[in-house]
């Protein structure tokens, strides 16, 4: 169902059983999937707070089976990356905004207010805490858990806590895991590879080159040694 009161764009595409509430609003070069639901006052598609923006074409791009809750504000991209992209089955909350260019998986719960700068990238599976903020160009893995009110200038690696100011990793999210099907084996590995990331004494070179010397390869292991390989800003640690 879409409501009379909402504002629709032409050059907007709507998928398949997609509600749309009353005074939202679908800017152009929005693409919405099937089962969505957008709740009063959403602002989807609107364009960058980048001065660097020019009025380039890009787009915002909303998968399937989405809930965006009231006053959730998604800007398109910029010429960076042409594109903010949200993917399936997430729930963003009242008030949250996901800035120009961010990646966002599936999976994810974003509560209440939390607000993502630029070109910030989600992985499935993360919850974040009511009130976070997040620096641009950080990226959080799969499988976390970050505290409310956390403020986020590190990446967050996969399957791990993340609490305190300023932020640090604080354990690993041990619940969340068994919830989604992981193995006590699979569990105790992302433990040992934190363990000796946090409490060897090593720096993070050192500790990397000590977990793949020593630990057999699983996919626990290398997507944890992969995201931090790959991280511009560094990570939080204990």
């Amino acid at each position: 169902m879409i409501s009379e009161l909402a504002y629709i764009s032409p050059k907007a595409q709507i998928g398949k059983n997609v509600t749309i509430d009353a005074f939202a609003y679908i800017d152009d070069n929005v693409i919405i999937g099937d089962n969505c639901h957008i709740f009063p006052h959403a602002v989807i598609g609107c364009v960058p707070q980048d001065l660097k923006f020019k009025g380039e074409e890009t787009w915002t791009i909303i998968g399937d089976n989405c809930v965006l809750r009231e006053f959730v504000t998604i800007h398109r991209g910029t010429a960076s990356k042409g594109k903010t992209v949200v993917g399936n089955n997430n729930l963003i909350m009242a008030y949250c905004h996901v800035a120009h260019d961010c990646v966002l998986g599936n999976n994810i719960i974003m509560s209440n207010v939390t607000q993502l700068a630029g070109e910030v990238e989600i992985d499935d599976f993360a919850i974040v805490g009511g009130g976070t903020l997040v620096h641009q160009f950080t990226r959080i893995g799969s499988h976390v858990m970050i505290q409310g009110g956390s403020k986020i200038n590190k990446d967050i690696p996969p399957y791990i806590i993340a609490a305190r100011d300023p932020i640090a990793f604080c354990g690993i999210n041990s619940v969340g895991l068994n919830r989604r099907g992981f193995t006590p084996e699979q569990i105790h590995t992302i433990q040992e590879v934190y363990r000796i990331l946090n409490q060897n004494g090593l720096n993070t070179t050192q500790a990397l080159e000590h977990i793949e010397a020593t630990m057999p390869q699983s996919e626990e292991r290398d997507r944890i040694l992969t995201f931090v390989k790959a991280s511009t800003r560094g990570i939080v640690k204990a």
